[in-house]
């Protein structure tokens, strides 16, 4: 039993010094501050769509609702093989609203990759010299172009990551997946502020045409079904990390939907999961082998506690001295996504490493199912 009790401080203590590295690199990013300067970046938005005939018409209006001069960005909808209503609700948008450039294209299925598919799929035929994707079940702020096209005039950057936040329900398991999120987010931000950037996510992503070109697109990573935002971020670092950076400020948030259903929800985090086993970051390797350990050793901790095996204070020092570490790195993150409420509950906290265990451990073996397919490791 000894020799249990060495690891699970030795675990504790690993963890706490790659999160406390990560509390440091957050407070190392500094808030973007806009000014008045006229835009002169054009964008072009890639939105897969995939049977979101309930999200589309939300979507579309705050794309409507876009402070940006309607000239300077076109919007381009891949309809991948839709069962749903779905292109004919954005073919009545594009009619009233005839001053947005807009593009419907049906998938062209290339690679065990939806997503990547349909973004090489509209890149030949973009007008614009960036790129930017979001989803179909977003909203966007309407400041968040001109957000964009200030950072891209004031900085080298060539490809830029912004945050997203749930926008939630008032229920128990909503408020769990958005303490999940700001725990994701929290890292991204982090890692960029240390310097080891390996995260981002697809519904706030943008860069320039000619870097995706440079980076030669989304070649050696198609084998992968996901991974459209993160490997190409991480191919990115490898070969320019400099031209990568991340966008803070609450105006380029982007705001998405939780999963209303716990296996829809396990699946989509499987999804996500599965890119880890692609990482080429010895960082992002190793700070994932050592979550997975930590959030192993609070289930392993509950379950030796409640037979008996384990001293309870022992298991109580783990999990408060795991709960305070990562309570520091989301409140930043709390006060920049979410200012005004409190999110980081004991209880989410407690079941949190049972979920995040299943879904490491058969991420590693099984494989998942999205949006009516499966997909193999």
């Amino acid at each position: 039993m000894e020799v249990i009790i060495i690891v699970f401080f030795l675990i504790t203590l690993f963890y706490i010094l790659f999160i406390g590295q990560l509390i440091n690199g957050y407070h190392k990013i500094k808030d973007f501050e806009t000014s008045s300067i006229p835009p002169t970046t054009k964008f072009s938005l890639i939105v897969p769509c995939r049977n979101e005939a309930k999200n589309l018409p939300k979507f579309l209006q705050s794309i409507a609702h876009l402070n940006y001069p309607q000239d300077a960005f076109e919007l381009i909808l891949i309809d991948d093989f839709s069962t749903d209503n779905s292109a004919r609700i954005f073919n009545q948008w594009r009619m009233q609203n005839g001053r947005i450039e807009t593009t419907l294209l049906e998938n062209l299925r290339l690679s065990n990759s939806p997503k990547k598919d349909a973004i090489t799929r509209a890149v030949p035929i973009l007008k614009h010299p960036w790129i930017i994707t979001t989803d179909a079940d977003c909203v966007v702020a309407p400041n968040w172009l001109q957000v964009l096209d200030q950072y891209i005039q004031q900085t080298q950057a060539e490809m830029l990551v912004g945050a997203v936040v749930y926008k939630t329900k008032n229920n128990w398991f909503h408020h769990f997946q958005q303490f999940e999120l700001l725990a994701l987010q929290a890292t991204t931000i982090g890692s960029f502020g240390i310097g080891k950037p390996f995260m981002c996510n697809g519904a706030n992503f943008a860069y320039s045409k000619d870097f995706f070109n440079r980076l030669g697109g989304f070649g050696g990573i198609n084998d992968r079904a996901s991974g459209d935002d993160v490997l190409l971020l991480q191919k990115a670092i490898e070969k320019e990390p400099a031209k990568v950076q991340f966008v803070k400020n609450p105006q380029n948030i982007v705001r998405t939907k939780p999963e209303n259903d716990l296996y829809q929800l396990f699946m989509q985090r499987v999804r996500w999961a599965s890119k880890t086993s692609s990482y080429k970051n010895t960082y992002a390797q190793m700070l994932a082998v050592v979550v997975l350990l930590m959030n192993t050793a609070i289930v392993a901790g509950i379950l030796l506690s409640l037979l008996g095996k384990l001293d309870c204070r022992i298991f109580l020092i783990v999990f408060t001295l795991k709960y305070l570490i990562d309570y520091c790195l989301m409140y930043p993150s709390k006060k920049y996504l979410l200012p005004h409420r409190l999110v980081l509950p004991v209880a989410s906290s407690l079941l949190y490493p049972f979920f995040s265990v299943l879904v490491g451990y058969y991420s590693l073996f099984g494989s998942f199912t999205w949006k009516g397919r499966s997909f193999s490791k």
